[in-house]
């Protein structure tokens, strides 16, 4: 792995450490001054274009009173971050890898989503998300209202740190209208889903698409696809999700290339906002 490359591994360790930083309510330099390193160098680390030795990394989560679990995640993403060789996709197995892919989503400057058979969880109201953490309560994790509760909590977080994020960020929606027929919670829960997705469209940086089901050629079917661009200060990451196990990333041009024209693809084919919103009312008429 070249020096200096800005991997997924780097990116992720970079962001957990600056958001551990601002939880502990430090600065760089007083970071720094912690583990007797220069500011440029914590500037470096958090943004993925360095890394640091397991000593300074153990020093560093001691500065910010960082627990064992989350210390020996960390860790052991740092050793990832210095490997010099991997294959071209990163598989994330890590305990709680959906925070660091908030981390990312709240990093990027443009987020594209696709998905097709549920509505993507930025786009989720309160009530459809919560059926749908409920829905996986004893399947996916052993029963536990506390796990759900704080699942729920998790990601309305993440919808107010990338929806209302201070600087606006390129948000885009495609769904298969199939995500519109699945029935989660009630037709109620389905109802308020489909008004949600109406007002979210109406914002300036949003755009909601629907993606017909009599389309030919949809190149992601059956799947599911996240597009990550962050400008110029980073290389774009596709990430594909899975309903459980670990997901994958991508980051080099090889896969990223490929993965973001199949998601302008089923954007062209999907309906334009106008007829996505005129369909979402005949939906929410049909709810009634």
């Amino acid at each position: 792995m070249p020096a200096g490359r800005q991997t997924v591994e780097r990116r992720q360790l970079g962001l957990m450490l600056r958001r551990f930083r601002d939880r502990a309510g430090k600065t760089q330099q007083q970071a720094a001054r912690a583990i007797g390193r220069d500011t440029a160098r914590i500037s470096q680390v958090e943004t993925a274009k360095g890394s640091f030795s397991l000593e300074e990394l153990d020093a560093l989560l001691d500065f910010y009173c960082v627990d064992e679990a989350e210390r020996q995640t960390v860790l052991e993403l740092g050793a990832q971050a210095r490997k010099r060789q991997r294959g071209r996709g990163y598989t994330d197995q890590l305990p709680l890898a959906f925070e660091r892919l908030a981390d990312l989503q709240a990093d990027a400057k443009a987020i594209g989503f696709y998905e097709s058979s549920i509505v993507p969880g930025l786009a989720q109201s309160a009530d459809y998300m919560r059926a749908v953490i409920n829905a996986g309560d004893g399947v996916w994790w052993e029963s536990s209202q506390e796990e759900v509760e704080g699942r729920v909590a998790f990601r309305s977080e993440l919808q107010r740190r990338v929806l209302d994020a201070d600087e606006p960020k390129d948000l885009s929606f495609v769904m298969a209208e199939r995500a519109l027929d699945e029935v989660i919670g009630s037709f109620s829960v389905l109802r308020g889903q489909v008004l949600h997705l109406l007002q979210l469209g109406e914002r300036p940086n949003v755009a909601v698409q629907v993606l017909p089901r009599t389309v030919l050629n949809n190149p992601l079917l059956g799947g599911g696809l996240i597009t990550l661009d962050f400008g110029s200060s980073a290389p774009r990451i596709a990430f594909v999700p899975a309903p459980y196990g670990p997901s994958t990333y991508h980051d080099q041009e090889a896969d990223t290339v490929p993965m973001f024209h199949a998601y302008r693809r089923v954007q062209e084919l999907a309906l334009d906002q106008d007829a996505s919103r005129a369909m979402l009312i005949d939906k929410l008429k049909e709810l009634e």
